[in-house]
């Protein structure tokens, strides 16, 4: 098999009606392992039958509360059954999933629920904490909690479980019928929620099954650290694999330790894992003994791993790393199959079968081969959002004409591979976090002594990029170590702990425009202006 042969013989063969809950659960044999839960040590298996059963009666317990077709519900939970059953069940319903990541804080948890106008969130006794008071806030939105039994105004999950019927018929959705409602990073305002449809289970399937080395094969087995509530986590590890039938083990921690993730790919037998790059570069230099592992595919993406990493990962772990490229509104639409063709490091691979990727050069017209530009998808193409959530002018701006604007510019070369040059606008990848800036200003500028601030990213060893804020104060306030510490602290609670800026510079002035906004770009010049001459 050849890549131009895969790409010549693929078409889109979209059905009808597509419901990603049954995909995912009922058209699998019953008895089918399908979930590996592992928490704290303690380690349990659940088979296709029981997520159908479950995912069958969470559907028909969040009916009872008054849900419908179309709603909007938040999902606030880690990796493991509780989580598998309430995207199935969403999904079931016909409702729209909205995946909230465990490290957000209030804020980034009240902007997201706001904005979708979501009716419910699904949550657990953790992070219910913090959430209680974002849904009270709200008025509208109903709570479901899972791991204990609640009081009211708050649903227990159990209960809602034992209130369904294991015979609820699913919504008959269609694949362009709304099913996943994942919000970006907010790189030029608020952070934007991108509406996609159940067919987005079938985009990502030609690069799925090809970063993982032709996936399904006799004893595949999934696992990621990453989260399922992003995009990555969810639709480059767990739904697909699913959909193939093949068992996915369920572990997390709140912080990435390289000796304890060894340990889950060999004890629960991993035989494929999405591993970000920051994952990566911890193992390779924590040195982790990979006796007993038996990994057959590695998939890494966000960041570029170099030569190093990549040539670590053969000799290490015994495959060859396939690195892709994709953004929330269009995934996994370029990477590699090592087993097909060559990969080059530094790339960010080929276009995958069923995906026309180009690069357009400033005047709107395809770059020559080597020429600078920016890297856009053509629509239609399933795995593409459907439109921005409630913002029909930003979902104007990323499209030119049939492409969709990635915002990343590179080059294509003689041979088909994309290579990244910079972005086009400010996000910030940070141990594979596609982070904006302005979420992160509008929390510091919060505190009353600051009077302007300006985030970018800047260049990391370890992980890619980290957030900096440059914060000019008011006028009687003076820098301090305590401000300083003020601050991050202020961000990590409120937003996530991912994004809280490791460096903080007190600055006299920030460079603005005539208009008053900051100029990011000079601050990124000036950072490397500076690094060069160290």
């Amino acid at each position: 098999m050849t890549y131009e042969r895969l790409r010549a013989e693929f078409s889109w063969q979209l059905p009808r009606t597509f419901n990603i809950g049954t995909a995912c659960a009922d058209a699998q044999a019953a008895t089918g392992l399908a979930l590996i839960d592992v928490v704290d040590g303690d380690r349990r298996e659940h088979t296709f039958g029981e997520l159908t059963e479950l995912s069958n009666r969470f559907a028909g317990g969040l009916a009872s509360l008054g849900l419908a077709r179309g709603d909007r519900i938040g999902i606030l939970l880690p990796q493991g059954l509780e989580c598998a059953v309430a995207h199935l069940g969403v999904y079931k319903l016909g409702a729209v999933a909205v995946p909230l990541s465990q490290l957000f804080g209030p804020d980034a948890l009240r902007h997201r629920l706001a904005d979708s106008n979501a009716r419910a969130v699904v949550t657990d006794a953790i992070a219910l904490e913090k959430l209680a008071d974002v849904a009270a806030g709200l008025g509208v939105v109903q709570v479901v909690v899972a791991g204990e039994r609640v009081a009211a105004p708050h649903h227990g999950f159990e209960e809602l479980l034992a209130s369904g019927t294991a015979r609820f018929e699913a919504a008959p959705t269609g694949p362009d019928d709304p099913a996943l409602l994942i919000y970006t990073s907010g790189t030029t305002g608020r952070p934007k929620g991108a509406l996609h449809g159940h067919r987005v289970l079938l985009g990502h399937l030609p690069g799925f099954e090809l970063m993982y080395d032709f996936f399904p094969k006799n004893g595949d087995r999934m696992w990621t650290p990453a989260d399922w509530a992003w995009i990555g986590g969810l639709l480059d590890a767990v739904l697909p694999s699913w959909y193939h039938g093949q068992p996915v083990v369920a572990a997390t921690r709140q912080k990435f330790d390289p000796e304890w993730a060894m340990r889950v790919m060999v004890e629960q037998r991993v035989r494929n894992a999405f591993l970000p790059p920051t994952a990566l570069k911890l193992m390779r230099e924590a040195d982790v003994q990979p006796d007993g592992l038996n990994l057959r595919s590695i998939m890494s993406g966000g960041e570029s791993l170099g030569s190093e990493v990549l040539a670590w990962g053969r000799e290490h772990l015994g495959v060859t790393i396939n690195e892709i490229y994709g953004q929330t509104e269009a995934n996994l639409v370029v990477g590699n199959c090592a087993s097909v063709w060559e990969v080059r490091p530094g790339s960010m691979g080929r276009a995958y079968p069923g995906h026309t990727v180009a690069v357009l050069g400033s005047g709107g017209e395809q770059a020559e081969r080597g020429e600078v530009g920016e890297v856009v998808v053509r629509s239609p193409d399933p795995v593409m959002l459907l439109r921005y959530w409630n913002d029909p002018e930003a979902t104007e701006e990323k499209f030119a004409g049939p492409w969709l604007r990635t915002g990343d510019i590179g080059t294509l070369d003689e041979d088909g591979y994309f290579w990244f040059k910079a972005r086009a606008d400010d996000v910030i990848n940070s141990a594979g976090y596609r982070i904006g800036p302005v979420e992160i200003e509008e929390c510091i500028l919060g505190h009353p002594a600051v009077a302007i601030v300006a985030v970018i990213g800047v260049p990391d060893g370890l992980r890619g990029q980290v957030v900096k804020a440059f914060v000019q104060l008011v006028d009687h306030k003076r820098p301090s170590p305590e401000l300083r510490a003020e601050l991050q602290t202020r961000v990590r609670e409120r937003l996530g702990a991912y994004e809280y800026p490791r460096e903080i510079d007190f600055v006299d002035e920030l460079p603005l425009t005539t208009t008053g906004k900051v100029r990011r770009a000079e601050l990124r010049k000036r950072e490397a202006d500076e690094a060069g001459q160290r």
